[in-house]
């Protein structure tokens, strides 16, 4: 049975290619053009030169996108709306959050690294879930919107930018020399916080970069 899965996948794909429902693709690595048919799913392509995956399709890359984002903001409202941290020694209490560490920072006037945490702990994370939004709802119904090549450039542009990860890891270290002067209670949003890192990373590797392409320029 595999066999003859094999067999009518690789019938299929000579069918799309003497149909020339091809496109060109240059590998990344070496620069050599390929023509590539209408991949089917689950599929990958590699370079005949250096072997270097050209594009591999992905199963449902809307559905998971949209419901992996959808989530993601969920998250980051929590995230953004709870107290982070609330740290306790004796009677004093005191809490902060995400928005109120930022602004401590910088009445501390340490304003590069409150510049810095809020672009990348909140303002590149919200971009990249409602930019998904802004593309896959509407592919999503079939419907066609504005600006969706800008937005989608855009959101591969600061997709690196996203360093949630550090500023986690930098929470978790405060806490253990922390720990030692006063009691540290992780509040709501550290929860919160620590699922949308894995959340949105799902959200990305759920993307079909050369399938959302297909579709934006088919519509352009």
């Amino acid at each position: 049975m595999a066999l003859l899965a094999h067999l009518a996948r690789e019938l299929h794909i000579s069918e799309l290619f003497m149909s020339g429902a091809t496109h060109q693709i240059a590998c990344h690595e070496c620069d050599l053009i390929h023509n590539i048919p209408v991949m089917p799913a689950r599929a990958a392509a590699c370079c005949v030169r250096c072997g270097s995956v050209l594009l591999q399709t992905k199963v449902n890359s809307i559905d998971r996108t949209l419901a992996w984002t959808i989530a993601g903001l969920v998250l980051y409202a929590v995230a953004v709306s709870f107290p982070f941290l609330a740290m306790k020694n004796g009677p004093i209490g005191n809490e902060t959050g995400l928005l109120s560490g930022i602004q401590q920072l910088t009445n501390q006037g340490i304003i590069p690294l409150a510049v810095l945490v809020l672009l990348t702990c909140l303002l590149i994370p919200l971009i990249q879930m409602l930019s998904l939004l802004y593309i896959f709802i509407p592919m999503k119904l079939n419907i066609r919107v504005k600006f969706a090549i800008p937005v989608f450039r855009l959101f591969k542009h600061v997709k690196p930018w996203s360093m949630m990860e550090i500023y986690m890891l930098g929470i978790l270290v405060s806490i253990v020399k922390l720990g030692e002067m006063a009691t540290i209670v992780p509040g709501l949003a550290v929860i919160a916080f620590s699922l949308l890192i894995f959340v949105l990373n799902f959200a990305l590797s759920s993307v079909d970069t050369h399938m959302v392409w297909e579709r934006l320029e088919r519509k352009s």
